[in-house]
């Protein structure tokens, strides 16, 4: 049995119907935490067979933990829906106390997937999607859950960046810019936010099995064993649960930081 030592507290998730960040949602919520679900379509967790609707998302997280939820709709990239997210789950849960800034990736570009940003050829509305999801959105969603928390001087900022940050891929140049920019923010954020008592650190992860990872792209079956080595894809959970950290009482003097999550594939310094 875990402990919910988080019990009382309220969390938002972004990009919450489905894949990690169905999977912070639910670690957030076996610690206790009431959790607002975020999503941008009403039909997303369907898209890749991990769920029919975010409103039955946020119900079965809330029924199988024990938890108060909450299912916010939106465009994290249009500060109006932005603000009024941040509102509604105040609204229903109470101030939020911990941000997992999930919500991004490249799936609102048109290019064919999983890598529609080539560094010579992408389109420039590809482009725009992709530093608009990523960038935009971590930066318009963290602005509008930081400033109460520095009024009530507490509160935990996680963001979801990418080992592709650290590391130039031919076909992923517009996604890895962008994340490199999420980690920068994240850093920037965290030295301001630092005399009132707020946390901001990035968590990055590598390939992961979620439902969209194994459907978009064909993966050697030698990297989905689970156990005997690292050379393989992440387990969804394996990721998930480093959020405990983050938010938890071992996080609580750790800021500024980015944890790369991915069996070592990268050990080089960040």
């Amino acid at each position: 049995m875990c402990e919910r030592y988080l019990e009382g507290k309220t969390a938002l998730v972004t990009g919450a119907g489905r894949g990690l960040g169905r999977a912070f949602a639910e670690r957030l919520a076996v610690l206790g935490c009431r959790v607002g679900i975020h999503g941008m379509r009403e039909q997303g967790p369907a898209e890749y067979g991990e769920g029919t609707t975010l409103t039955n998302t946020a119900r079965e997280v809330g029924r199988q933990h024990g938890v108060k939820t909450t299912r916010v709709l939106g465009d994290l990239t249009k500060s109006e829906d932005v603000n009024r997210i941040a509102a509604d789950v105040t609204t229903e849960l109470g101030p939020i106390d911990i941000l997992v800034h999930n919500a991004g990736g490249d799936i609102a570009a048109a290019g064919g997937k999983p890598n529609p940003n080539d560094a010579v050829n992408v389109k420039h509305e590809d482009v725009r999607a992709v530093l608009d999801r990523n960038l935009i959105s971590t930066i318009f969603i963290c602005q509008a859950v930081a400033r109460p928390m520095m009024e009530r001087r507490t509160g935990r900022i996680i963001t979801i960046s990418s080992i592709a940050a650290f590391r130039g891929f031919a076909n992923q140049a517009i996604y890895s810019t962008a994340k490199a920019a999420v980690i920068e923010y994240t850093r920037c954020l965290a030295m301001q936010l630092r005399e009132y008592n707020i946390t901001v650190n990035s968590l990055a992860p590598g390939d992961t099995r979620t439902g969209r990872y194994l459907g978009t792209r064909q993966v050697d079956p030698a990297r989905l064993v689970t156990e005997g080595t690292l050379d393989r894809v992440a387990q969804v959970d394996e990721v998930a649960r480093v959020i405990d950290f983050f938010a938890g009482p071992l996080g609580a003097f750790v800021t500024g930081q980015v944890l790369r999550v991915d069996g070592g594939s990268q050990c080089w310094p960040s």
